[in-house]
């Protein structure tokens, strides 16, 4: 392996947001791993004590927003499909085919949502259980993390 190649894959890396990095090649091993940043934390000042009002008072002076708690409440009931490995995430099987799931689709447990490219391996993404495609969280062809969030289901009871 060259230093050309060594610099293009830390390119790729930067570009893709890729924390981490192995490859295996005529029985050479690289890894590369990028650490963050040290974080430093100021201490939390103790939030102010309020006066006690009645709760008549309290509903008067400001009433809550209904969009927050139905947004909120929402969320919940959403079953979240999570990439179990680092790769690329590709919606269809192959370049201009047709994805294999769309928001507002109804999908069975154990149906293909996606496929994760690794190491050159294509490894098919399934739902956990029944139910309609809520939202697609990364876009065709972008590098996923493990844990990065892919798609939320609406389960269906049933």
């Amino acid at each position: 392996m060259t230093l050309d190649e060594i610099k293009r894959i830390l390119e790729m890396m930067r570009e893709h947001e890729l924390a981490e990095f192995e490859l295996e090649r005529d029985g050479v091993t690289l890894r590369l791993r990028k650490h963050a940043a040290p974080q430093w934390t100021a201490p939390v000042a103790p939030a102010p004590q309020l006066a006690y009002q009645p709760p008549a008072a309290v509903a008067a002076a400001a009433p809550p927003p209904a969009a927050v708690l139905t947004a909120a409440s929402d969320d919940v009931d959403l079953a979240i499909v999570k990439s179990p490995i680092v790769g690329t995430f590709y919606r269809s099987s192959e370049p201009g085919a047709k994805p294999f799931v769309e928001t507002g689709q109804t999908v069975k447990k154990g149906q293909v949502l996606c496929i994760i490219e690794a190491m050159k391996l294509m490894n098919e993404i399934n739902a956990d259980c029944d139910g309609e495609v809520a939202k697609v969280y990364v876009e065709n062809g972008q590098a996923v993390q493990y844990g990065e969030r892919l798609f939320a289901l609406k389960p269906i009871a049933g």
